[in-house]
């Protein structure tokens, strides 16, 4: 390629490649390159030393463990951690570009305060810079003011993908310390509640599952983006390696989406669903297993005389049936599964009969097999519905715990903080009026989200309504609601109105509606503990290590949390004071390892930060041959008795995987009243269809892709480059569009397209992709930015979320982000 066609001057070409001192100048003539001049003599310079700091990247929940190399005091090189049992020496496609993070050229340099009152999409900010002490004094004198008051309720911290006890975990503390119900609302709402909570409606457990992928011999997923964005992505990869090229026989992998991406073409069998359906397909596929006796009888249980009588459209005698490590399983046949046949199931999803029945033989048929699901499945109003479904499939098949089966993650065996805040609580933090107030979001109140973990969705809108009051200052760790929250334009409102603390890097639109910016360092600029992310069970935890001191004038996160509390009247203050630092406190948590020694050596904090990684394998659970068992320093030999089961494996009252779940059973009074759901059957998973809004005739779905970056990617040249591959988006994000909808309505290959729904509308370019449902639009949540950096803002198409509009499960909290439905015109 001419580089002087590009509009970069060959100069400058040479200078930013770094070319230029050792080339001279050169010069371009008939195809050579000419010398000018001699280049200059270069001086003898002292060997550069290059450091290797383990660290932990932070472009997705995987916690993958990189090894970060700077020489001269800068950052070249990052790669994946050998010894890591994440990364393996191996990284994503977003892994590399740590180095961007940390020197993007728009990061927040320091403390800053707004000077212009007024906030808006158009409005500068004007930003000046402030010290540390002002900035903490300042967060100080307005949280004490409102505690004097009797109003600490009115202060909330609200937080995203937090980390370790380092930060994320000194929040809870801080709101029982200083007194308000909304310190921490987490953005789980905003992400998978809608999973976890589904599971543990049968369950108990109520967390992400981990799984055993390599002993798996059928995968069976809903809505996962496997190869794209599904955790750990990078670990994914190397699994995909290994049960489709090395392990004998290969996994099968049956993957259920409304488009077909990575993942679907990588499989055995693609099965494009109809959105909002997913729970209807698992509840057939839940029907054949038991028609025709394929369920696994060791953990299911069996009739008395070994006779099947599940027969389609026929009750079952409950008592014929003794049940072993299940409870309601005829119960639920009898009330829900019993006319839920593929033909059925064909209808209402869009599926051929003959697919359905094909991958309801196989899953029941290969064993061990794992029923996985994420927001593709349970980001609808019947998601919880849809999740407890696919989760059941798991104990028709006797998955649970099983070698190549799914369980949940233990945590490290960390020591404890160095002080006990339990000794720093004061008469208002134990009594105080804040005890009598509802959080803000409503989560656990009857006439909100009773059994909702969080609703972050909901802070913004209740908060303007004043419902069930108006916040005073509102505080943001690694979330910028403006941009991930549906009808973000109501958060815009909402903001105006609150003294507002951003402690993001970088400048997102919820910083510019901010009062006070107290900027986090990058990750490769902190010391920070992680614990594993659900992996394989066996407990794991990480060490972040500043790989460079800090660039500019920014503050570790929990730090600035612990300075913040030092400022707090009473004995609050006092118990930050003990804590002093993050450090202290991560070396009081790696006291732990001493008498729990990790497997590859780590006892203590020094040896932590030379490893990266503390880890204990294997994991202690396994379910065999009708048993539960522990493992003995050898081998699964110690039988639990039931009481431990139902302690550590199946924390429901039964102790058992309730197909009939007890936990929505004692609250169906007010699930009836909520959500109209039949009372004799919303404790079963069943099927209900879903609620739609948004006035559209097309579904909208916006799934995140490889280089999404946890929103990160936005701002990042190379990311935005790479964004697309299938369809080749560069500078914009395409709109996927089955050619058959897009010529129906005079729309183009490549056209400027306006979407629109109830809330408004949004353009963008679509392009022609034969794999996308015909009722389905389909395109990248990454763009649509106004503000995050020079490269994100006003980058097509617009943002989504402007016309997404904000519906929730109304069990689960879930946000329902893939279930508008909207309209498309050319533009």
């Amino acid at each position: 390629m001419d580089i002087l066609s590009t509009g970069l001057s060959r100069r400058r070409f040479l200078q930013a490649s770094g070319t230029a001192g050792a080339l001279g100048a050169v010069g371009v003539g008939g195809g050579a390159l000419t010398t000018l001049r001699e280049a200059e003599a270069q001086s003898a310079t002292a060997p550069s030393e290059t450091k290797i700091t383990k660290n932990i990247c932070h472009q997705c929940p995987a916690r993958c463990g990189i090894d970060v190399y700077t020489t001269d005091g800068r950052v070249h090189a990052i790669y994946g951690t050998a010894d890591h049992p994440i990364s393996n020496g191996k990284l994503c496609p977003k892994g590399p570009l740590g180095t961007y993070i940390l020197y993007d050229p728009d990061r927040f340099k320091g403390p800053m305060k707004r000077t212009n009152p007024n906030k808006g999409r158009n409005e500068d900010p004007g930003f000046v810079p402030i010290s540390w002490e002002e900035a903490l004094d300042t967060v100080a004198e307005r949280l004490n003011g409102l505690r004097d008051k009797g109003e600490s309720h009115r202060f909330a911290l609200c937080y995203g993908r937090g980390w370790g006890a380092s930060c994320a975990g000194l929040q809870g503390t801080f709101g029982s310390l200083y007194g308000s119900p909304n310190v921490a609302i987490g953005h789980s709402s905003m992400c998978s509640d809608g999973s976890i909570i589904s599971k543990k409606a049968l369950d108990g457990i109520g967390s992400y599952n981990a799984y055993d992928y390599n002993n798996a011999n059928m995968l069976l997923m809903f809505g996962v983006g496997f190869l794209e964005a599904f955790r750990p992505y990078n670990n994914n990869m190397q699994v995909w390696g290994y049960i489709r090229g090395v392990k004998v026989p290969k996994t099968r992998i049956t993957a259920v989406d409304i488009h077909i991406n990575t993942t679907l073409a990588g499989s055995d069998r693609a099965l494009m669903i109809k959105p909002g359906t997913d729970g209807a397909l698992a509840l057939a596929i839940a029907h054949v297993i038991l028609t025709e006796g394929l369920w696994e009888r060791s953990f299911v249980g069996d009739f008395s005389d070994g006779v099947n009588r599940f027969k389609t459209g026929e009750q079952v005698d409950p008592s014929l049936f003794e049940e072993k490590w299940v409870k309601g399983l005829v119960d639920w046949w009898n009330t829900e599964l019993k006319d839920r046949t593929p033909a059925w199931a064909a209808e209402v999803t869009n599926l051929y009969e003959r697919d359905i029945l094909a991958t309801a033989h196989e899953f029941g048929t290969t064993r061990p097999s794992i029923a996985l699901f994420e927001r593709g499945a349970h980001a609808h109003s019947n998601g919880v519905l849809n999740g407890m479904a696919i989760h059941a499939l798991n104990a028709l098949v006797g998955s649970f715990y099983a070698k190549g089966g799914l369980m949940y993650q233990m945590g490290p065996s960390y020591g404890p903080m160095p002080v006990d805040a339990k000794d720093f609580t004061d008469d208002y933090a134990a009594n105080g009026p804040w005890k009598t107030q509802p959080r803000i979001d409503l989560k656990g109140d009857k006439d909100g989200y009773l059994l909702a973990n969080n609703m972050l969705q909901e802070l913004g809108p209740n908060s303007l309504a004043g419902k069930p009051y108006k916040l005073d200052t509102v505080m943001f760790y690694l979330t910028n609601p403006i941009w991930t929250a549906p009808n973000g334009q109501v958060w815009e409102e909402a903001l105006k109105e609150l003294f507002v603390i951003d402690t993001s890097p970088f400048p997102g639109e919820t910083a510019m509606f901010a009062d006070l910016i107290l900027p986090d360092h990058t990750y490769l600029e902190r010391l920070q503990d992680a614990p594993t992310y659900p992996f394989q069970g066996w407990p794991m935890a990480q060490l972040r290590v500043p790989a460079v001191k800090p660039l500019y004038d920014t503050q570790y996160y929990g730090d600035t949390l612990i300075e913040i509390g030092k400022r707090i009247k009473g004995p609050m203050g006092d118990y930050y004071k003990a804590l002093d630092n993050t450090e202290n406190v991560i070396r009081h948590l790696a006291k732990g390892f001493a008498t729990d020694p990790g497997d590859n050596g780590v006892n203590d904090f020094e040896s932590w930060k030379e490893k990266g990684v503390w880890y204990k394998k294997p994991y202690i659970y396994r379910f065999v041959d009708g048993e539960f068992r522990k493992w003995d320093g050898a081998d699964y030999t110690i039988v639990m008795t039931e009481d431990e089961v139902k302690e550590n494996l199946f924390k429901t009252d039964s102790g058992k995987f309730e197909l009939r779940s007890g936990w929505l059973e004692s609250n169906a009074d007010w699930i009836a009243q909520k959500t109209g759901r039949d009372p004799r059957k919303l404790m079963f998973p069943h099927w209900e269809e879903p609620v739609h809004p948004g006035g559209g005739d097309l579904y909208m779905v916006t799934p995140k892709v490889a280089m999404h970056a946890e929103g990160r990617g936005a701002n990042l040249p190379v990311a935005i480059a790479t964004l697309q591959p299938v369809l080749g988006g560069r500078k914009t994000a395409y709109i996927e569009i089955n050619p058959q909808t897009a010529r129906e309505r005079g729309i183009a290959d490549g056209a400027k397209v306006r979407l629109s729904s109830d809330l408004g509308s949004i353009e963008g370019y679509c392009k022609y992709y034969e794999g996308c449902r015909p009722d389905t639009l389909v395109f990248p949540m990454e763009h649509g930015h106004w503000a995050m950096g020079r490269w994100a803002k006003d980058r097509l198409p617009g943002h989504c979320g402007e016309i997404t509009v904000n519906q929730s499960d109304r069990i689960t909290g879930q946000c329902s982000y893939y279930t508008t439905k909207v309209s498309i015109a050319p533009a």
